[in-house]
Order: structure tokens, then sequence, then C-alpha cells
């Protein structure tokens, strides 16, 4: 297929990112907010943690979308996949998320949950940095000359 017919996806694609990027900088925030609350010993507002769900359940859709984008425009613009690092730095990210996701519906009944948690989700600022670079070398094969 030719490139016209794939732009629409590829602006789906940078929206998407665009909205990830969005939903983990405010998960960081609010997570930082419930840790600084249980720190001091003092309550946190009723809605922050139905916030923080909601806002991860969006990112984990949002990841999932971009993988879904990145498979469909990859093959049908190539044929096959695996054309650069980004899909495995994708994958990476992918991977991150959900194990942050899934760890994050533990906290309350396994010690370690939080743990795992918290440091998926530092290791997902790097899976982003990397996703970020090597979707920017992708998306300049996909510019006109």
């Amino acid at each position: 297929m030719n490139l016209p017919s794939f732009l629409w996806l590829w602006k789906m694609a940078a929206w998407s990112m665009g909205f990830s990027l969005l939903a983990y900088f405010i998960l960081g925030g609010t997570g930082l907010w419930m840790w600084n609350r249980r720190a001091v010993r003092s309550p946190r507002p009723q809605w922050l943690r139905p916030f923080h769900y909601i806002t991860g359940i969006v990112l984990v859709l949002l990841v999932l979308l971009l993988l879904g984008i990145g498979l469909v425009g990859t093959v049908g613009y190539y044929g096959n996949l695996g054309h650069s690092p980004h899909l495995a730095a994708g994958l990476v990210v992918v991977g991150l998320v959900l194990i942050s996701a899934g760890s994050a519906t533990q906290i309350g009944s396994w010690k370690w949950a939080r743990s795992l948690h918290v440091g998926t989700n530092s290791l997902l600022f790097l899976g982003f940095v990397w996703v970020l670079f090597t979707g920017w070398d992708v998306v300049q094969k996909y510019l006109p000359d």
C-alpha cells in the first residue's frame, strides 16, 4: 500500500503517543501524591485513587492501541515486521505497562506489589525514551523526500 492511505494511521499513532506520555506523567504525579499522603500519614482525597486507576486503564488502552497501529501499519506498508529496533522498544513498553497494571491490582494483597509497581514505572520512563528515539527514525522513513 502507498503512504497516503496510511497517513491517517500515523497521525493516530502520534496523538496516541502524546496522550500516552500525558497519562504517564499524570500517573507519576498522582502516584507521588499518594505516596506523600501515606508517608506523612495524612488522608488523601477520595477521588485520587480512582482517578489514578482510571488514568492507568487509559494508559494500558493507549499502549495497546499503539501496538495495534504499529503492527497493522508496518505489515501493511512493508509486508512484514522487524524493520527497526522500534518493534523491540514498543514490545518492552507494552510489557512494562502490563506488568505495572497487573502489580497495581495486587498492591493491597501482596507486600512486594507496590515495589514492583513503582520499579516498573521507573523503568517505563526509560522505555518511553527508547520508543521515542526509535520512533523518530521510523517516522523519517515514511516522510516524503
